[in-house]
């Protein structure tokens, strides 16, 4: 009995710093953006200078003649991310957008499923009005029309004008999602849409297998759907529900999780509705229509079950680790040149099991093939789609290892 109570008193430890960590980190990013959109405003006031201002239009308008000819390259962001436009000057890519105009950041849903950041994606470089889709959207319980592009960002997309991608971590499965519904011509008014539409698919620790994360988060590993009624996730789920229900304008244009087809707003629901989702009733934490149960193992199988590798186009993906090997034991490569907290993470993901009272989430499933990770995704998940079905890949360590570039193989 003692013992199960330092245990539950280790973990309550746990959740509460984890969460104060979490919680002081996110007022951090955001007052740095109001910080430097602050600086900036002045800066512009004050100081503004005529004649650099004219060099740098020059400037971009001589880089924009030089690379118009050139695919645009898409940034895709991963969980909790932002695209161009959000919390200020802020660059979720280190400032790529900035070095040409060809390099598009969008900014989709942060916590949205991987299903509506495809089709949130699709109508970023097109125009238009989000169509999340009617079977789709009734099921789900949100309104079936989202935001609208009055001009799309690359119009012309098409099998003629092909596009690079890049997605990080969860990106890299709303881009397979979106090449997938490209191929099954899956955008009602755009009937000659293919795969070919996307000429590369560049993977940065992308989240192909899903990651043991979310189980230390929160998901049940049960049914990779559920939340533990006391965890780390549980907590976000009701400060996203406040936030959304509050519906500050100025702070939603600041950042936002992406659940505004939802609506949930205060002025939709009134509290009656904000109860109703707190409960668990209604919103997409009841529908299961966001991002976590699709990077559960059981939600990327699910996810993975019908996307295809395609044999016209050029994928690649860098795989990330913090781990290394012991005396035949998976640990942390090290506490310098890692943050504490981040440590306590990989450690962590390195000490995984699966619950042996539950079906493992696939046939072959082994605990020690996930123990390597970065502390938020498992090595394993990252180098290409392995489940439910291995697809064509090949381990590159040099560049030159992997010379001409082949299609259709990761």
């Amino acid at each position: 009995m003692i013992v199960r109570w330092w245990i539950t008193a280790l973990q309550l430890t746990e959740l509460f710093v984890s969460s104060l960590v979490h919680l002081v980190y996110g007022f951090y990013i955001f007052s740095t953006a109001v910080a430097g959109d602050l600086s900036q405003a002045l800066s512009d006031c004050f100081y503004k200078n005529n004649v650099e201002v004219s060099l740098k239009s020059e400037d971009s308008k001589e880089n924009l003649t030089s690379t118009k000819d050139l695919p645009p390259i898409v940034l895709v962001h991963g969980i909790f991310g932002f695209g161009k436009g959000r919390l200020g000057g802020l660059s979720y890519f280190a400032g790529a957008e900035k070095k040409d105009d060809r390099v598009l950041v969008p900014d989709l849903g942060s916590l949205t499923s991987v299903y509506d950041r495809a089709r949130e994606l699709f109508y970023y470089l097109k125009g238009g009005q989000v169509d999340y889709g009617e079977e789709h959207s009734k099921a789900c319980g949100h309104s079936q029309f989202g935001r609208i592009y009055e001009q799309g960002h690359y119009p012309e997309w098409d099998e003629d004008h092909p596009i690079h991608f890049v997605g990080h971590s969860a990106g890299a499965q709303v881009v397979r999602v979106l090449q997938q519904m490209l191929a099954d011509k899956a955008f009602k008014g755009y009937e000659n849409t293919c795969e070919n539409w996307v000429l590369s698919v560049t993977a940065l620790s992308g989240a192909f297998n899903g990651t043991t994360r979310t189980y230390f988060d929160g998901m049940n590993p049960e049914d990779g759907k559920s939340l533990r009624p006391v965890s780390l996730l549980q907590l976000c789920r009701i400060g996203v529900i406040i936030y959304d229900w509050f519906d500050i304008p100025w702070l939603k244009n600041y950042y936002n999780f992406g659940f505004d087809h939802f609506n949930t707003s205060w002025r939709k629901i009134g509290i009656w509705g904000l109860i109703d989702c707190l409960l668990g009733n209604a919103g997409p934490f009841a529908s299961g229509d966001w991002i976590l149960p699709d990077l559960t193992l059981q939600g990327s199988i699910k996810l993975n079950s019908h996307l295809h590798t395609f044999p016209n186009t050029y994928y690649f993906s860098y795989a990330t680790k913090r781990t290394s090997k012991v005396m035949g034991i998976t640990v942390p490569s090290g506490i310098l040149g890692i943050h504490p907290l981040l440590f306590i993470r990989i450690l962590q993901m390195s000490l995984w099991r699966h619950p042996p009272d539950v079906p493992p989430p696939y046939k072959g499933y082994r605990d020690e093939d996930w123990w390597d990770n970065d502390g938020a995704l498992n090595t394993i998940s990252m180098t290409h789609p392995r489940f439910p079905v291995e697809h064509p890949s090949q381990l590159v360590v040099k560049d030159s290892d992997c010379q001409p570039f082949l299609p259709g193989i990761w």
